[in-house]
């Protein structure tokens, strides 16, 4: 069965359906009821067997980079790529097809907002590579 990763961007995507504020701005109660829905999809698709791993992100982060031979690693706290870029949390899955892939995508897109509506975020979807890359 292929496995895919669903990438969830803080604001990414090709344009926002609807302009949402960050998280840190949402009423205690909508974040909540967001945090909520998604840990009853990984329960749903942890019941299926069709959930290999889930993880949020803090927002905080480092760029590393190799700093050559004998020496430490490069490390900076910036400067960053756009807010766009910057990945929330994942899902991975393994599932009977990529039909089934963007279904629970879908599903996860549909996660609350602010006063409970859905914030229809896109969603990354990125299947795992199972072997080499095809010759172009």
């Amino acid at each position: 069965m292929p496995k895919y990763l669903l990438l969830k961007h803080y604001r990414g995507g090709p344009q926002p359906h609807h302009p949402f504020p960050p998280m840190d701005q949402w009423a205690p109660e909508d974040v909540e009821a967001h945090m909520a829905f998604l840990r009853h999809v990984s329960a749903t698709l942890e019941e299926r067997g069709e959930l290999v791993g889930v993880q949020a992100l803090t927002p905080e982060r480092t760029w590393v980079r190799y700093g050559g031979p004998g020496a430490a690693p490069v490390t900076t706290d910036g400067p960053h790529p756009e807010t766009s870029d910057l990945i929330a949390g994942w899902f991975m899955i393994d599932v009977e097809s990529r039909e089934r892939a963007l279904e629970i995508a879908a599903h996860v897109s549909s996660e609350p907002g602010p006063g409970g509506g859905p914030l229809y975020e896109w969603i990354d979807v990125r299947e795992i590579m199972s072997g080499r890359p095809a010759d172009d």
